[in-house]
């Protein structure tokens, strides 16, 4: 055999020992590789927002705080309120079709200073304003509760606020005043084929809460929001579910605006809040803020709205609130209270407080329940019933440091 030979037929043995190996090492990565991927399309989706942070955390020098009680302008004072760190717009309502098909909406707008003034930046995309909003729609006929959330910042017209006119918008969702005051407005928000579209107009007076607008959240001077509602709009509109097509729908729908800067006082972990329509023209607001000892802060409290818009406030001492029921979340691991008796005697209003539903969580970046509520009982010994909205913070996580 030639040396020729020999080295040639070396050459080939030694290509095709190391081809072997190379071979292998690619199958291994392939391998590898194969099984990220199964491993990474097996996981939860991870969420699509940061978690919410609301409240005055650190340093809240600089910000407004609400101290006492000011005058009001509308519209002007329908808009945002950049002074101060927290502030959010809350409509909710309780709607039905011509055949009586009940739901429950809800669309609320908040928005988060990140510092007491903007800085200079020469982005235009630069802000120091962060707004977000929750969509939520209960259809009780379909014992179902579907919820969004977005997040949005106040530059750009991606997202803000205004009170000449008023108008408050992430996107496509928004609230946009029909008449110069802002007693009627339009809102419209679409998701994932849940579309709303709604036209909601005051028949009764703004209610300035708590002491002629100043609502205080802990004896803490400053620990307090500047609170607005209407406290009934009647409305009217479409409401469109997946796969379906639109209805007309109508109801009565209830806004809160709400702005302050570091409101809740040491030890609180969560408030329940009560927005009631009763059938006699009667509005009641309740809330009570609750303490990580299980009592309540004493300037819980609330405001009775008689049919002619007289205002009584009420005290957590006159108020009695009886839990009847509680609901467990199979999302969260939380239990709710689910059924209520409210007891107003200085009024003679004696309420049964139920969910449409059970099911109202909202598991968004703050997991709370808020959701569509009727009412049955009696005032002044006679029948009454209504319709509502509760809200349920501090069961699934402590509040405790967020507002």
């Amino acid at each position: 055999m030639s040396s020729d030979h020999v080295m040639k037929t070396a050459r080939r043995c030694g290509h095709h020992y190391l081809k072997a190996p190379l071979t292998f090492l690619w199958l291994g990565f392939l391998a590898a590789a194969l099984i990220w991927v199964f491993w990474w399309a097996t996981q939860p989706p991870e969420p699509t927002t940061p978690p919410l942070r609301l409240a005055a955390t650190g340093d809240i020098t600089g910000f407004a705080r609400a101290f006492e009680p000011r005058e009001f302008a509308f519209p002007r004072d329908h808009g945002p309120h950049l002074d101060f760190q927290t502030e959010w717009w809350y409509y909710t309502g309780n709607l039905a079709t011509a055949s009586g098909r009940h739901f429950g909406y809800q669309l609320t707008f908040f928005r988060r200073g990140l510092s007491p003034t903007a800085p200079e930046r020469a982005s235009k995309f630069g802000t120091n304003q962060v707004y977000f909003a929750h969509f939520a729609l209960t259809d009780v006929g379909s014992v179902s509760h579907t919820s969004f959330e977005r997040f949005g910042r106040g530059a750009m017209a991606l997202a803000g606020a205004a009170g000449e006119p008023y108008m408050v918008w992430i996107d496509d969702w928004r609230a946009e005043a029909l008449d110069a005051k802002g007693e009627a407005v339009r809102l419209v928000a679409a998701q994932d084929g849940l579309a709303l579209d709604l036209t909601l107009r005051a028949v009764k007076p703004i209610v300035a809460q708590g002491d002629r607008g100043l609502s205080q959240k802990s004896e803490q001077p400053g620990n307090a929001s500047y609170y607005l509602s209407f406290t009934r709009l009647a409305t009217t509109g479409r409401i469109a579910l997946p796969g379906q097509a639109a209805v007309e729908v109508s109801g009565e729908s209830w806004f809160d605006h709400e702005w302050s800067t570091s409101a809740l006082g040491p030890g609180a972990v969560g408030w329940d809040w009560f927005s009631l329509q009763l059938s006699g023209g009667q509005e009641l607001m309740y809330f009570q803020i609750r303490r990580e000892d299980g009592s309540l802060e004493p300037v819980s409290g609330g405001t009775l709205v008689a049919a002619d818009g007289t205002l009584q406030r009420v005290s957590a001492d006159e108020v009695g609130l009886e839990v009847l029921d509680t609901w467990r979340s199979p999302t969260s691991g939380a239990q709710y209270p689910a059924r209520w008796r409210l007891h107003l005697p200085a009024d003679s209003l004696d309420l049964i407080v139920e969910p449409w539903i059970a099911d109202q969580e909202l598991a968004v970046s703050f997991i709370y329940w808020e959701g569509a509520v009727r009412l049955t009982g009696t005032r002044h010994g006679q029948p009454v019933s209504g319709v509502g909205y509760v809200e349920l913070t501090g069961y699934a996580a402590s509040i405790a440091g967020q507002f």
